[in-house]
Order: C-alpha cells, then structure tokens, then sequence
C-alpha cells in the first residue's frame, strides 16, 4: 500500500513539474457554490400561503334590516327612524387566509318621516375589500370557529317609487325626479362562524354613506346615512382551505450538501499537504515530452430554482446563473444541456410543460444576453411535471444543467 501511494506521489509530482502551476477552476466553483449555500441557510423562514385560481371563491346570501338617516321632518316634532327589510346577495374570493374581496348587492325598501310618511325602494352594488383579523394576528388556521371581518367598499345606489314630494326635493327641469343614482362609500363589521368547510353563518353591520340626494330629498345635511344589519350563510366552492410552502423546507438538504462539500475540501486539503511532502522529497525529473493530459469538465453543481407558477430568475438565483457562465468560458469546448423541470402538485401536465419550457429558456436567454455564451453551446429542454429529479415537491420549481454530448 505505502509502495502505490508513493509511487502514485511520484507520478503526478512529475506530471506537476512538466504542467506548471494552473488555476484549480473546479475548486473556484465549489467555493462560490459554498458561499450561496450558506447565504440560503441564512435566510430567515417564513410560511407562505396561496391559492389557485378556483378555490377559495364564495357565494352569500342573507337578510336583515335597514334603517335610513335622512332627512326627517313632522310639524310636531316627533321624528323617528324606521326600520324595514332588506336582503342581500354577494360572491366574492379570499386571495390569502387574510384578505379578500366580495360583490355585495342589497335591497329592499325605506321608511323615514317628512312632510308625510315617506317610502322609497332601493338597490346598492357594493365592491369591499375585507380582512381577516384573527388570521393576521393570531396565525392561519382553516378550522377556527369564529373569526372578525372588517370591511370597506365603493359602489353604486339607485332608489326610486318615492311617494313624498316639498319643494326641496331635487329637479329634473320643473319635474319632479322619480329615481336617484349615487356613489356611496360604506364600512362595516362581519362577525363569522364556520359550520363546516364548506358552510359558514355570518352577521354583519354596515353603514353606507350616499349623496344627499338618495331619498330624492336635497336640503340640510350634506351626505344621507343607511345603517343596515344582516345575517346569512357563505358557501365556500371546494372549501375555506389555503396551500403553503416555506423556503426554508430544503434547509437539511442544504445542510448536507454543505457537508459534502467541506469533506471533499478537507480530502483535497490532505491530498495537497501528501503532494507537497513528496515534492520536497524527490528532484522534479526532466520530462522529454509529455503526453497531452486530458481534463475532464468540472461537475455542473449550480442549478436554478424557481418560485411557484414563476417562471422568473431571482437575484439570489442569479449568482447560479453567473457560475455556468463563468464555467462555459472556461470550457470553451464544452455544450450545456439547460433542463427545466415544475412541481406536479400544482398545475397540470400540459401547462407544467409549458412553465418548465419557460423557466429554462429564461436561463439560456440570460447566458447569451448577458454573459455573451454563443446560444449554439446550449439546448434547451423541458421535462414538465412528468419526471421529478427530487423526492421533495418544493425542490422540483428548478433548472438543472447537464453537460452536452
């Protein structure tokens, strides 16, 4: 055994002698690989959640009351506010577990007092943004029974079929107007408890602010006011329910590769402090004529890897991108198989196809536009959802390189 080892000592001390001293490229890559490793495994972890464009999308119908807050007047004083029936129909979608969006459409009738007993009918198309309180501050859970809803929207409100007229009420020329368009903006409260994934009973409380002349009265103060409360049922299509990732799934991946890295840099340490002993040792022989030594291309251990349904390059994942191109001018001779490849639990097959088509040419086109690789060193091919070089999902969202044959 010692005899080998010596022996192959001598073999590449001399191949040493006669070649010189030479930039260790694959060494250079390994290191800068190192180094973006560790920057990932920095990263600090946070859960993300999304949904695709069919599920969380709902459906709500309710009743309640209304109460409008205009202009009211009785010769002997004793205003009051009526309250009459109104009902609602919206549909809308939770872009995140914390906001989402709704069409919300009421109507009914009104009651409020003026020179006599007033009554209109009313319609209101509202578009609300709303939030999920219990979710921003108490964390996501798709289960919780009880959750706080605040809301606020814009939109559009036609009332008409008055039966009150005095002669504040606005003109048309010199006839009286038998309906009102405003734009009221409105704010409310929706209290939400789950019934089941799909079913979930809501109360809500909204107060809208119209024009001054939604009930087709114009006098005193300038905005009218309806306050109304609801109660109804959201059903949810395909459930209440959010997917997630967290970029910090692969850390023990990582981890590993990290570890093989610095085991094969402490063998190459050893090796070069073996190599250099048995220099010091032996005269460099004199070499006539050496045999062309034939370098095998360093390994492509850079990859890219993508977010979900993205087929764009993030600067983190740039410096991967920069690696190949580095390693391509130094191999001149070398051709790059770019092979895209996307996660086959979200999309389907065809359209997988396309987005690892997608992400793999987004790299090619980065080599030639800003490293000036000649574009016929690279192939550029997509293997969709239908092969899965790793055993996790999340690794899958990646382009791999291959060298060429």
């Amino acid at each position: 055994m010692k005899k080998n080892l010596l022996k192959g000592l001598i073999v590449a001390t001399a191949v040493g002698c006669a070649a010189g001293y030479a930039e260790a490229q694959e060494t250079v890559a390994v290191v800068e690989e190192t180094a973006v490793i560790a920057v990932i495994a920095e990263m600090p972890c946070k859960t993300h959640y999304y949904t695709t464009k069919r599920d969380n999308w709902f459906i709500q119908v309710g009743a309640g009351i209304n109460s409008p807050f205009v202009e009211f007047y009785k010769p002997n004083g004793d205003e009051k506010h009526h309250m009459t029936a109104t009902y609602s129909l919206g549909f809308g979608k939770w872009f995140s577990p914390y906001i989402g969006w709704r069409m919300a459409f009421m109507g009914g009738s009104m009651h409020w007092d003026s020179w006599k007993f007033s009554r209109a009918k009313y319609v209101v198309g509202n578009a609300d943004i709303m939030w999920d309180m219990f979710n921003t501050f108490h964390g996501v859970n798709p289960e919780r029974t009880f959750s706080i809803i605040p809301f606020a929207g814009i939109g559009g409100a036609f009332s008409w079929d008055f039966d009150a007229a005095n002669e504040n009420i606005v003109k048309d020329g010199n006839k009286i107007k038998k309906n009102q368009w405003t734009l009221p903006v409105s704010a409310g409260i929706q209290l939400r408890f789950r019934l089941s994934k799909y079913v979930d009973f809501f109360a809500e409380g909204r107060a809208q602010f119209a024009g001054d002349n939604f009930n087709n009265t114009a006098y005193g103060d300038p905005v009218d006011i309806s306050l109304s409360a609801i109660g109804g049922f959201t059903f949810t299509i395909g459930g209440r329910d959010f997917k997630s990732y967290n970029p910090c799934d692969y850390t023990a991946y990582i981890n590993d590769l990290n570890n093989q890295v610095n085991d094969l840099r402490g063998a190459l340490a050893g090796t070069t402090a073996a190599l250099a002993a048995a220099e010091a040792q032996l005269p460099c022989p004199e070499v006539v004529e050496a045999e062309a030594v034939v370098v095998e291309p360093a390994p492509l251990m850079s990859t890219v890897r993508f977010t979900i349904n993205s087929a764009k390059i993030s600067k983190m994942e740039k410096v991967n991108v920069y690696n190949i191109a580095q390693w391509m001018q130094a191999n001149p001779d070398q051709n790059v198989a770019i092979v895209g490849y996307a996660d086959k639990n979200t999309g389907s097959s065809n359209y997988n196809m396309g987005l690892s088509q997608r992400r793999a040419q987004a790299v090619a086109d980065m080599l030639v536009k800003e490293y000036g690789i000649d574009a016929a060193r690279l192939s550029v091919q997509a293997e969709g959802s239908s092969v899965q070089p790793y055993p996790e999902n999340n690794w899958n969202r990646i382009v791999i390189f291959n060298v060429a044959k």
